[in-house]
């Protein structure tokens, strides 16, 4: 039987005549974490923060905790997102980051529904008592001009040989569990020095339209993909437009692909195996290669940003065991995450048809995009 949860709930009350208390849950298949805040109704300022983990899959997850308090102080206003993503979404944890949005967000409709209390006048008197997230005036005012030259196919940089592209990344509100937009995503992109990203959404289909816009407005390559959930896990797909909106079997999804000559890799096919412990499951290279899943994808994702070493460890010896072409990706839901790890490809990429020739050939390799940025810039400095 087939089981899979993914449930984010917020609840916000009024503690006393100044504090609103806010509780919320995050829990999937595989992370359990809650986290309780009081908040200052006048100014919508974090007083307190507490956070709980129920379930994880590494000892170093519950770490994360005293990190929390850093929130303290934070504002919950609109503009807090950026600084929930770099101060507690890099030093605490990303799951925790999300849910702290989802409790700004929270905070901030509920202020609307306090009688007495007009709701916008208390965000705007947030903003304006904390200008570390309030806009500079430039942000509004200027706009980027669009250029109208053609989109470049390959960019310089000092990687050495090579086109990268993050193959696995989600945008908000394609995907409900995302808290960047596409655009956020995008401009982070270029400003590490990726060449390229995919929008993998969950069961969603971008439309060449959007994606031609997007392109164009940003200078900036991106190709469609989609991460669709089968009876045997998360599959990326690329080179397929159908809408998959339901779990479906891999064996009708490897038909689906094949018909459009698509191409289909394993998503984090160990995600979460550390939970019950691979001495528990015995689960051995071996035993792992010898799993249905891997006679209907073309290759495996072997470096994705959301699972543990251990468990990237153990894709990328199921790949070179069976002789499968190894990718790589963020599986960023937010911009601070885009391009930790991604997929060096030998030969330039310009279109989505080149895209899939180059995977289907296995002519690429998973890096790990941001330390080589990291290493680049450490031996420029010296």
């Amino acid at each position: 039987m087939l089981e899979f949860i993914r449930n984010k709930l917020v609840s916000v009350a009024r503690r006393d005549a100044e504090t609103l208390t806010v509780q919320a849950v995050l829990d999937d298949s595989i992370y359990s974490l809650e986290v309780d805040l009081d908040v200052r109704i006048a100014d919508l300022k974090c007083l307190s923060i507490e956070g709980r983990w129920k379930r994880w899959t590494t000892p170093d997850c519950p770490k994360s905790l005293p990190f929390l308090k850093q929130a303290e102080g934070f504002y919950l206003t609109p503009n807090v997102n950026d600084q929930i993503h770099k101060v507690i979404g890099r030093t605490s944890c990303r799951h925790y980051a999300n849910l702290l949005i989802e409790c700004a967000y929270a905070v901030q409709e509920a202020v609307k529904l306090l009688p007495g209390y007009e709701g916008q006048a208390l965000v705007n008197k947030a903003l304006e008592a904390d200008p570390k997230t309030t806009p500079k005036p430039e942000h509004a005012t200027v706009k980027a001009p669009r250029v109208s030259s053609p989109l470049p196919t390959k960019k310089v940089h000092t990687l050495g040989d090579g086109f990268f592209i993050d193959l696995h990344l989600h945008t908000f509100p394609a995907s409900k569990c995302a808290s960047s937009r596409v655009e956020e995503m995008i401009e982070e992109a270029k400003r590490i020095g990726l060449d390229a990203i995919c929008l993998t959404d969950h069961n969603y289909v971008w439309s060449k339209d959007d994606v031609n816009r997007l392109m164009d407005t940003h200078q900036f390559l991106i190709f469609r993909g989609n991460e669709i959930v089968t009876d045997q896990g998360d599959m990326l797909v690329f080179g397929m437009d159908e809408d998959v909106s339901e779990i479906i079997p891999l064996v009708q999804l490897k038909a689906m692909v094949d018909e459009k000559q698509g191409f289909i890799a394993a998503a984090h096919p160990f995600r979460g195996f550390l939970t019950f412990g691979a001495g528990q499951l015995g689960l051995t290279p071996e035993k792992a290669m010898a799993r249905d899943m891997f006679r209907s994808v073309h290759a495996v994702e072997a470096l994705n940003g959301k699972v543990t070493d251990q468990e990237n460890s153990l894709s990328f010896q199921v790949a070179q065991g069976l002789g499968l072409p190894a990718t790589g990706g963020s599986d960023a839901h937010d911009s601070s995450t885009v391009g930790i790890y991604a997929t060096r490809f030998k030969t330039a990429i310009s279109n989505e048809a080149e895209l899939v020739k180059a995977l289907l050939a296995g002519a690429c390799e998973p890096v790990e995009f941001r330390r080589l940025v990291k290493c680049i810039k450490q031996e420029d400095s010296v």
